[in-house]
Order: structure tokens, then C-alpha cells, then sequence
């Protein structure tokens, strides 16, 4: 994934996440270690960057086709999950948070 798709990712999350309220953790989006972008649940409204490094509550693992589908509606983030197109490390409860905020 390039930093031009990384930039508009993070920029289509963040709008996503405007006014919502804090949902008090983090979660990292992980392109199959090609990148990867942090959501800080933490604070109000959440913030979105792209960060590889950070230690996260919750890490969503996804290629590129998957998560633009979520973000673009077709692709319900459980329905994801229960398939196999996405995998979950760390706190459910964050990971079902970013859900709703998707949805």
C-alpha cells in the first residue's frame, strides 16, 4: 500500500470518526504488514494516523480491497470477521467499537 492510498485511507477514517464520542482505546488497522493506521479511541473525537509502531489495544488485520470495502459500506466489518477476510488480535470490545463507527 503507498503513501498516497495510506494518506486517503487515514483522511476517509478520520471523517468517519467525526463526532464520535471516545470509545477509550486504540485500535491499529494492519495492511498485512505493508502498513498500517492507527485509530486513538482515547480521545474525543477519536484520531486517525498512520502509525506502524504503536502498541494497540486491539490490531485488525486486512488487506487493502478488504478494508476499502468496510470503509465504503459493502463489507460488514462481522460479517469480515466471521468469513476470514479479517483477522483480530487484542480486545474484541475495541474491535466491535470501530465496528459501529464504521457501520
Amino acid at each position: 500500500m503507498d503513501d498516497a492510498t495510506i494518506a486517503k485511507a487515514v483522511e476517509a477514517l478520520q471523517e468517519k470518526m467525526s463526532g464520535a464520542d471516545s470509545f477509550g482505546s486504540t485500535v491499529r488497522f494492519d495492511f498485512e504488514g505493508e502498513a498500517a493506521i492507527l485509530v486513538d479511541g482515547n480521545n474525543a473525537p477519536p484520531t486517525v494516523a498512520s502509525d506502524s509502531d504503536t502498541e494497540a489495544d486491539c490490531t485488525i488485520t486486512a488487506n487493502e480491497d478488504t478494508f476499502r470495502e468496510m470503509m465504503e459500506g459493502d463489507l460488514d466489518p462481522t460479517a469480515a470477521y466471521m468469513t476470514g477476510k479479517i483477522k483480530i488480535d487484542g480486545s474484541m470490545g475495541a474491535a466491535m467499537a470501530v465496528a459501529r463507527l464504521l457501520g
